[in-house]
């Protein structure tokens, strides 16, 4: 608490006129960063919507990288985080999932996000400011020593457009598509995007 006030330029003491005491402090911090991703509406599609708020979660997260350890660890959930949640579990139930697939959905999803921040947010280097094409010319060099990383690096650096930070779309698209083929079995409806040959 002192730390805080004194980044703040206050007395430690003035604090308690806000808060009771650090957890306190760090609860109201989790629920603040909650309020900053955006929540899609019951109603929206699940897919859009799950999209849409991944975004905002990476921006906000790789813009607040302190939250990331934060988030889901804190003992007293506020008002912020369980809107945020029941949000949207009442988009995916309402969509076509189960309970039980909506909060696997939603712990898959925010798995990928935070863990892909944590990634992005600790990264020796800023994205595309050539330290991965840097890193694509040194495996290049020794390809007989790592010949499936080589083989990799030339096939994503192929066109000389690859960054790190493009593989979170990549990688939303996978969770997703996985998503709709649960919710389709789940159904019984066929997905016109990724089961062709319908249920049964």
């Amino acid at each position: 608490m002192r730390s805080v006030a004194t980044v703040i330029g206050v007395e430690a003491m003035s604090l308690y006129h806000h808060v009771p005491n650090k957890e306190a402090l760090l609860d109201d911090l989790a629920d603040w960063v909650f309020k900053k991703i955006e929540l899609p509406e019951v109603g929206d599609t699940w897919r859009e919507a799950l999209t849409a708020r991944a975004r905002s979660a990476r921006s906000v997260l790789t813009a607040h990288p302190w939250a990331l350890g934060m988030l889901e660890s804190r003992p007293t959930p506020g008002p912020a985080l369980l809107q945020h949640h029941d949000r949207l579990l009442g988009v995916l139930m309402t969509d076509g999932f189960s309970a039980a697939l909506a909060t696997h959905a939603f712990s898959a999803i925010d798995a990928y996000v935070y863990g892909f921040a944590l990634s992005e947010t600790s990264l020796p280097f800023e994205p595309r400011d050539g330290a991965e094409e840097a890193f694509a010319a040194k495996v290049a060099a020794s390809a007989e020593l790592y010949p499936h990383i080589a083989r990799s690096q030339a096939e994503l650096f192929g066109d000389g457009g690859y960054a790190f930070a493009d593989e979170f779309e990549y990688g939303l698209e996978l969770l997703l598509e996985g998503l709709e083929r649960r919710v389709a079995d789940e159904t019984g409806s066929g997905c016109c995007t990724c089961d062709p040959i319908g249920p049964g």
